[in-house]
């Protein structure tokens, strides 16, 4: 997965910036609910724990954002989480948008998702696969026509004005079937990776007031030790 979602980051790369991937130690092999969601938020705070200083900009490449609001309240730097880049990217291309998705156990939090940021009015459907995965890292290769099918049916039955192809394992799908799509269909890393540059460039800093201003130094008992650094801010 991390393979696949460094070939679509890299297409969308300026010749001046520099990528690196990191993947979660532990975790489930794809995420699919609300509970996967937290197991997935911890596992991207501690990893960026280890590695923030090093950046610029952080892109939780995982559709839902596991611990993006989190990541944002702790770190020093911008951080952009997929969904939430495919979810304003459809919203200036059209007026409803629809999600296509490998799951159909995935479909309630990801409306949780969209409703979380306020665009629950806009979304027009969530399609998403009816059988057994085979194989997480081949869905594309395995349901590719099954996805062109869905995303067509979102637009000419639910009225779609632009897809979002959500998840890692779709990363780069987007890309490859645009011509067969009869509105625009987004990729979350494509729209992550430009709009964390862009963030870069702004210059944003951590702010010094309101709910997103650094939380409170505090001992921890447990925690990794780079973890237990960000936190007692050391």
């Amino acid at each position: 997965m991390t393979d696949l979602i460094e070939a679509e980051a890299s297409r969308s790369i300026r010749p001046t910036t520099e990528l690196s991937m990191a993947t979660a130690p532990f975790g489930v092999a794809y995420i699919e609910t609300r509970a996967e969601s937290l197991i997935g938020g911890y596992a991207t705070l501690q990893v960026a724990a280890q590695h923030y200083r090093q950046y610029d900009a952080i892109v939780v490449a995982a559709f839902g954002d596991p611990g993006l609001n989190a990541l944002r309240e702790i770190m020093p730097i911008p951080v952009v989480g997929m969904t939430e880049a495919a979810l304003m990217s459809a919203c200036q291309q059209g007026g409803r948008f629809s999600i296509i998705a490998i799951s159909q156990r995935i479909q309630a939090w990801y409306r949780e998702c969209v409703a979380a940021y306020g665009l629950g009015g806009r979304l027009a459907s969530i399609r998403a696969l009816d059988e057994p995965l085979q194989h997480i890292g081949q869905v594309q290769e395995n349901q590719g026509e099954r996805l062109i099918e869905l995303g067509r049916r979102a637009v000419e039955e639910d009225g779609a004005d632009v897809l979002i192809l959500a998840g890692a394992p779709l990363a780069g799908l987007a890309r490859s079937v645009a011509d067969q799509m009869p509105v625009p269909a987004l990729d979350g890393v494509t729209c992550a990776v430009i709009q964390a540059q862009a963030m870069a460039d702004i210059g944003a800093t951590m702010p010094s007031a309101g709910s997103f201003a650094a939380p409170p130094c505090k001992p921890c008992q447990g925690l990794p030790e780079a973890l237990t650094k960000l936190v007692g801010r050391q």
